[in-house]
């Protein structure tokens, strides 16, 4: 019986939704992360374009914490309404592995949206470090006590350091890091490496407070395109990427999933906001909520995988 009180409560509210939607309610958007991370750029770029599409509001809600988990658990309890959307990075596909109860189930509490802009992770040294290269650091590494900044236990920029460090055999001591906070770190010489997604560290690359050693996708980027891949630098098999994507609770009708889509695809491909991307070395290209969904029932078991070889845990 509960059960099927349950079923009739979402199709009321689904019905509801789709005839009213959208009206003058603020639409919400809860970033998983803190303001200035990857995560948060892509929403602030896309909100004020949906807030013009559907003529009303549209906020940024940032609430950090557990590596995005925090805000998934929020989200899911929303109503299925098209009024509260999520948008958070691959740790979506990495925490059901990393967290013993990350609170969320990656398939069954969220519809996939759109799989929105993506980005290499870079590694990067204070400029008072010697290593010019990645063969450079791990060198060093062996003759020094060095340690790295990451944007979080168990993130993409975490796990790619992880697998260098196991590949050459090197100790380099992590330090994690708020995603914004983590590119600082090395800026400041807290640590004397950084492993982060690409738009934070690329100002600070370009004004020479960072040197920057390799990035970890399977091709340069166009963002930075002298600073070779680390594959071209005596490995194989990398191509690690930080990606961003919008989600909404199980449950909203799929007319609104699609509605949002659309809009969110008209924001990206804006040529203000194309622009502003390319400068921070994130890429995009339209996609639909099934075939981010496909996506999505690949990366999971990746990630799981990439958890369990480095004994990374966050509980």
């Amino acid at each position: 019986m509960r059960r099927l009180a349950f079923l009739l409560h979402v199709f009321l509210l689904s019905n509801v939704a789709a005839q009213d939607w959208p009206r003058q309610k603020s639409i919400h958007i809860v970033a998983g992360f803190a303001p200035a991370s990857t995560t948060d750029l892509v929403a602030r770029l896309v909100a004020p374009k949906l807030g013009e599409a559907l003529a009303q509001s549209v906020i940024v809600e940032n609430k950090p914490g557990a590596g995005g988990n925090v805000a998934a658990q929020q989200v899911k309890r929303a109503a299925p309404d098209g009024y509260t959307l999520y948008v958070t990075s691959v740790a979506y596909a990495v925490n059901p592995s990393l967290y013993a109860n990350p609170g969320y189930d990656p398939f069954t509490d969220f519809i996939p949206v759109i799989l929105g802009p993506s980005t290499p992770n870079i590694i990067a040294v204070n400029p008072a470090v010697a290593a010019k290269s990645l063969p450079d650091l791990v060198e060093l590494a062996r003759k020094e006590r060095l340690s790295y900044a990451s944007s979080g236990v168990g993130t993409t920029t975490h796990l790619s350091m992880e697998r260098i460090k196991t590949l050459r055999k090197v100790d380099i001591a992590h330090v994690p890091y708020q995603p914004a906070q983590a590119v600082g770190a090395a800026v400041a010489g807290h640590t004397q490496v950084s492993c982060t997604s690409l738009p934070p560290a690329v100002t600070h690359v370009k004004g020479g407070r960072l040197r920057p050693i390799a990035v970890t996708s399977a091709q340069r980027s166009p963002a930075l395109p002298d600073v070779p891949t680390v594959n071209e630098q005596g490995f194989s098999g990398f191509d690690d990427l930080t990606w961003t994507g919008f989600f909404v609770p199980a449950g909203t009708p799929q007319d609104l999933v699609n509605r949002i889509n659309s809009e969110i695809t008209r924001a990206l491909a804006a040529p203000d906001v194309r622009e502003r991307l390319a400068s921070l070395g994130l890429e995009w290209k339209p996609n639909t909520p099934a075939e981010f969904a496909a996506f999505l029932r690949e990366e999971v078991p990746k990630w799981a995988k990439a958890v369990r070889d480095s004994g990374a845990k966050a509980d």
